[in-house]
């Protein structure tokens, strides 16, 4: 259940990440649409506003040089107001001059003949007149009349704008604009906006490409922005300004990339941990489970011993047999055998508990490795040899000195031995070889008896493992021997391994380091 919680927890967690990085990826794309909508509008104006700057500064260069009006119009407003209880007449005077230029196309090189301008102007003035109260007469107090005059820039730019946009509607689009200030404006406009990516860009005149684009300009779906170009007096335009950005993603991916990788870390870590403290409830159940058939292991062989021991000193305690000389050194051999089996037992386990701590200590000496291998064989010949069994020797090693702790590296060949022995269920049929490979001797031991299965060879060397066969008791042993082996061999700056197939047999091997 724990588990499954953990599980579900982090699946869930995974996916808010996800939607989270999508979401902001989506947001990002939204704000990169609008910026470079925004930026797009505002070159539009800008390029109309060069373009109608330019042409009037032009127009009014040519009228101040003193050109003469074609025609002129000139109209007049005048408004008379009586204030009675002031005495006075109010008039109020408006005048509006219109004056019509005829502009040759060569001063503003636009293409044309010629292009007619308007200049509009106007004076207001308002007086104010005092009657006499008693002729009646009109004064006209100085300080009391006020003169207006001013140029209607405003309405002159609005008049003017009117007639360049319907000079130039029609007027080829690359002699109004070049390609080097769409580019710079949109440089400048989109950097501003914070879209600092590669872009290609276009003006178009009714969806077919004009002169003004960039080399490498493509209308690509989804990637690809556009705004009307030159508006005409009915805000109708049949040129598109079009942006196109081909690293998008890249730009997009790259704003949201801190925040993702730091997502993906913390996740990682989540998932990490999630899977070593499952790695660790799995292997504690395992442990807990290996160490229970130890412990029943344990119990069963240390049983066995005791009640051996309690039914020989029950026998020797018989009037019948304790002045039976014979039978009372038989029996007192027994306990000797089997208080030697316990302490054996309790010394494998006390071995390796210190090897753990690093407290056993482990002196070594040059010792010849054929030697300990003629003593280890001495230890188990008599059992091989109860069984109908044989070990023979096939010692091809020219040199075999080594560094090692001569006890510690005899128990190993023993373990090693003792397991050939008890893993055959026929008479044990053991060979053992030594070889010269560069700086280092290979010893190997191989069997003939039961063999392991390739889930076994990996475990093998594992504290208190012992493979499953129906019965936990029906070889003895408790899991710890070879342990106990690869530790010795290991602190020796040596490796083994092992290599075997079901039914067959087992070939253990012992690398180790020569000395000179």
């Amino acid at each position: 259940m724990l588990i499954v919680l953990m599980s579900l927890s982090l699946i869930g967690i995974i996916f808010v990440q996800v939607y989270f990085i999508n979401n902001s990826l989506q947001n990002e794309k939204n704000q990169f649409t609008l910026n470079a909508k925004r930026s797009l509008s505002f070159v539009s104006d800008a390029i109309e506003d060069k373009e109608f700057k330019r042409f009037s500064e032009k127009m009014y260069r040519l009228i101040a040089s003193g050109a003469v009006a074609d025609s002129t119009a000139f109209s007049e407003l005048r408004i008379i107001t009586e204030d009675p209880s002031q005495n006075q007449t109010i008039i109020y005077r408006n005048g509006i001059l219109e004056e019509s230029y005829k502009v040759p196309s060569l001063f503003l090189d636009i293409g044309l003949d010629s292009v007619s301008i308007s200049r509009t102007s106007s004076q207001r003035e308002t007086t104010i007149y005092n009657r006499n109260p008693i002729e009646g007469n009109l004064n006209i107090p100085s300080e009391k009349k006020v003169f207006e005059f001013s140029k209607l820039s405003e309405l002159d730019k609005k008049r003017f704008e009117t007639t360049y946009r319907d000079q130039f509607k029609n007027y080829p689009i690359y002699k109004r604009v070049s390609i080097e200030d769409v580019e710079n404006m949109l440089k400048r406009q989109l950097h501003d906006d914070g879209i600092d990516t590669e872009f290609e860009f276009a003006i178009y005149d009714k969806d077919l490409a004009t002169k003004v684009q960039s080399n490498n300009f493509e209308m690509i779906k989804g990637s690809t922005y556009g705004v009307p170009l030159f508006l005409d007096n009915n805000n109708e335009s049949t040129y598109r300004l079009y942006v196109n950005f081909p690293d998008r993603n890249k730009f997009l991916f790259r704003n949201i990339l801190g925040m993702t990788i730091l997502s993906i870390v913390f996740t990682s870590i989540i998932i990490f941990a999630f899977g070593s403290a499952i790695h660790q409830l799995i292997q504690q159940r395992q442990i807990s489970q290996i160490k229970s058939d130890f412990i029943n292991n344990m119990t069963h062989e240390f049983k066995t011993p005791i009640a051996t021991i309690n039914l020989a000193l029950d026998s020797i305690k018989n009037p019948k047999i304790i002045n039976d000389q014979e039978k009372v050194m038989r029996y007192l051999n027994m306990i000797k055998d089997e208080n030697k089996r316990m302490h054996a037992q309790v010394e494998n386990v006390l071995r390796i508990s210190k090897l753990e701590k690093n407290e056993l200590n482990i002196s070594k000496e040059r010792v010849k490795l054929h030697d300990l291998i003629h003593d280890a064989i001495t230890h188990v010949e008599l059992i091989v040899e109860d069984r109908q069994g044989y070990i023979k020797t096939h010692l091809d090693a020219e040199k075999s000195s080594v560094l090692a702790n001569e006890t510690h590296f005899t128990n190993v060949i023993v373990n090693i031995l003792d397991n050939a022995i008890k893993y055959s269920d026929n008479a044990p049929k053991i060979d053992v070889f030594t070889e010269l490979v560069g700086t280092n001797i290979l010893l190997k031991i191989s069997d003939q008896g039961n063999g392991m299965s390739k889930q076994v060879q990996k475990k093998v060397f594992e504290k208190f493992y012992r493979e499953h066969t129906g019965n936990v008791h029906n070889i003895k042993g408790h899991g710890l021997g070879l342990a106990y082996v690869k530790r010795i061999v290991e602190d020796h700056q040596g490796h083994i391994s092992v290599e075997s197939e079901k039914g067959k047999g087992s070939t253990f091997t012992i690398k180790l380091p020569l000395i000179s």
